[in-house]
């Protein structure tokens, strides 16, 4: 098990609050969980239960550290997976909370909560919203048609990556986190050497 890294960059990981353990969603996101973790990354979730609770787990099992943002307008507390829960007023809140806290998300099976997330994210990086690109990644074919269906109307590449297995997921979030840091790197160091000497 590696060490808990405060610092790491965070993975928001979405997903339906139904499924328990045993479920193949369930299973799917504790993987999930922790080949985020075995790559170093902190992983947040909204907290209660489902997948939020399988991958909170697997991160945990994986010594990641692991976040929750909650909503004070729902009664339930962060499950006991969850190291650091950040507790917000209302649903609106927690969702861009969610937002804001990830370097990069992964959508998992789930109903209309869920969707409500993908859309949002996918609209505020279609929009460039959200400043940076970030990695964001459907797991398995549930939201495949949807995905299909919107990038038919827009006609543009997808901002969506559907990865086949937990696995595959935690790899592309690794590279493309990876790709955007040389960039940041590169950047950072030509802005360096533009800058004038001091006199």
């Amino acid at each position: 098990m590696s060490p808990v890294k405060r610092n790491a960059r965070v993975i928001t990981v979405f997903g339906s609050s139904r499924p328990r353990e045993g479920h193949a969603d369930y299973e799917s996101a504790r993987v999930l969980g922790l080949r985020l973790a075995e790559r170093g990354f902190a992983v947040c979730t909204g907290g209660y239960g489902g997948v939020m609770e399988a991958a909170s787990r697997g991160a945990k099992e994986g010594g990641a550290h692991v976040l929750a943002v909650t909503a004070k307008s729902f009664l339930a507390r962060a499950n006991h997976w969850v190291a650091e829960e950040i507790r917000v007023a209302t649903w609106q809140q927690r969702l861009f909370e969610l937002i804001r806290r990830g370097d990069a998300y992964v959508a998992c099976n789930g109903g209309t909560g869920t969707l409500a997330e993908l859309a949002v994210v996918w609209e505020m990086l279609n929009k460039g919203v959200i400043r940076h690109p970030k990695p964001f990644v459907a797991l398995g074919s549930f939201w495949s048609p949807v995905i299909d269906c919107v990038n038919e109307v827009e006609r543009g590449d997808s901002l969506i990556y559907i990865a086949p297995t937990p696995e595959d997921a935690a790899a592309y979030v690794a590279e493309h986190l990876l790709k955007a840091k040389k960039v940041e790197g590169a950047k950072a160091s030509a802005s360096r050497s533009a800058a004038p000497a001091p006199s």
